[in-house]
């Protein structure tokens, strides 16, 4: 199904950086509103950015959630504060980018899957070992490879600093389907992304 990004002014910061609010909201809200925002990384190396363009959310009562099973010392960021980012290894290869979202003391985080390239792309061309600009961020390994986010960004603060997400308009309707790529909780509709988006993942 098809919906409608509503704008929310008045949860852009005056420098164009989302601010916590907009992170301590529903999962599902923040997941949908993350569409068309910027992803931004300032590294030592130089400056990429793209817009995010798909998501999932993760949230409580979702056996697919880290947090599902309570507190441990790999998904304590998810418990908030919200506007953290949230990064984990997986299949002992790959990292993946999210951001923490609800109120302080809810396990729930979004998953940012995939982003359309718009600064920095002979950079992330570089990281990722890849031309095609398809190729660069359309996965969530992909896109952490591309940005220069690692481990190291577990616990960001996403309102500040070098690595940040700024507001952004998505363009069209937002496609509302089932995650990708896990067992538990596969029929759960808590995929989003853009319409028509040439950058989003492949199942």
């Amino acid at each position: 199904m098809t919906v409608k990004k509503q704008d929310d002014e008045q949860a852009i910061g005056r420098n164009g950086i989302l601010p916590r609010t907009f992170y301590a909201r529903d999962t599902v809200t923040v997941a949908k509103e993350l569409l068309g925002s910027i992803l931004v990384h300032d590294a030592a190396d130089g400056l990429t950015a793209g817009r995010i363009v798909e998501t999932e959310a993760y949230i409580q009562g979702d056996p697919a959630c880290h947090a599902s099973r309570g507190t441990t010392p790999r998904n304590r960021i998810m418990f908030g504060p919200p506007g953290y980012a949230y990064v984990y290894f997986i299949y002992g290869m790959y990292y993946c980018f999210n951001a923490v979202s609800a109120p302080v003391g809810v396990g729930e985080a979004v998953l940012v899957r995939a982003l359309e390239p718009l600064e920095g792309i002979h950079l992330m061309r570089l990281r990722r070992g890849r031309d095609r600009l398809y190729e660069l961020c359309s996965g969530p390994a992909r896109l952490v490879q591309a940005m220069g986010i690692t481990r190291e960004h577990n616990g960001a603060d996403l309102t500040r600093g070098p690595l940040h997400i700024r507001s952004g308009a998505a363009r069209g309707g937002i496609r509302v389907t089932t995650r990708v790529g896990i067992r538990e909780g596969a029929d759960l509709p808590l995929r989003f992304y853009l319409e028509d988006c040439p950058f989003i993942s492949r199942k």
